[in-house]
């Protein structure tokens, strides 16, 4: 008998706006969220936390990057963190990172490691 969990379904790859992000609802139970910012076919999932802090990085629903979709921006103080590794380049968590998500795509649907918030 197989008893590994599934990995969960967080949505389809096309609905997170291409050079944009998305917010996902903690799982219950769980105090952070996670959200996924797509360029393409190149997708990564963080844990919608600041390393510095603890808060949400958004400042609204599914705004997560700067003005010109460059970097991750913190809604709270204004760090700024690289989209590809979510290392902070700039604020007061410099230096530390956002905590990856392990995730695939399988046909078209974006799955989280079941552990995932």
């Amino acid at each position: 008998m197989d008893d590994e969990i599934p990995w969960r379904a967080l949505c389809r790859l096309e609905d997170i706006p291409d050079g944009g992000a998305k917010e996902f609802a903690p799982s219950p139970g769980s105090y952070s969220g996670l959200f996924a910012v797509r360029r393409g076919a190149e997708v990564v999932v963080y844990e919608n936390s600041c390393p510095h802090v603890g808060v949400p990085l958004n400042w609204a629903p599914d705004r997560f990057l700067d003005g010109r979709c460059e970097h991750i921006v913190c809604g709270t103080h204004g760090a700024l963190f690289r989209i590809e590794d979510g290392m902070c380049i700039k604020g007061p968590c410099t230096g530390e990172a956002l905590e990856p998500i392990p995730f695939r795509i399988e046909d078209g649907v974006v799955f989280v490691d079941p552990e995932a918030p």
